[in-house]
């Protein structure tokens, strides 16, 4: 077998075996949140902003690879019962761009994080670690 058709053959493997992945997912845990980059806070307002966003209930924050983002937990109103998709063939691009191959099922996503606030106490904490006068 030459190496371009060799080398098809094993990205369709890893393609169907991602697939297969998607298949058999009892929780489908990638359709009950979504992530909203946000600009890297600096000041104790831009804190103090967060600290109001995580005070709302499925509202989490956390910075990966230097970049911060939203994580809320708002689960696809699109998700059926079995963990299907109720409009496959008609999914929004971000959907059909979305790679199984960093699954959480296989590690949660927060165990690679740089930092990770899932409440309002964890950020407060972090906040006043980071200023001082915090408090003050």
């Amino acid at each position: 077998m030459s190496r371009r058709p060799q080398a098809e053959a094993e990205a369709a493997a890893r393609e169907a075996a991602l697939q297969e992945k998607c298949r058999t997912c009892p929780g489908q845990i990638c359709c009950t949140y979504l992530t909203q980059e946000i600009p890297t806070p600096r000041s104790k307002l831009d804190f103090d902003n967060l600290l109001w966003s995580v005070a709302h209930e499925g509202v989490e924050v956390f910075k990966d690879e230097g970049t911060w983002y939203l994580l809320i937990q708002a689960r696809c109103r699109h998700l059926r019962p079995d963990g299907g998709c109720a409009i496959y063939a008609t999914r929004p691009q971000a959907c059909r761009d979305y790679s199984a191959e960093y699954c959480e099922r296989d590690a949660p996503a927060e165990a690679g994080f740089e930092l990770h606030f899932p409440d309002y106490d964890s950020l407060l904490a972090y906040c006043r670690r980071r200023f001082r006068r915090w408090d003050g």
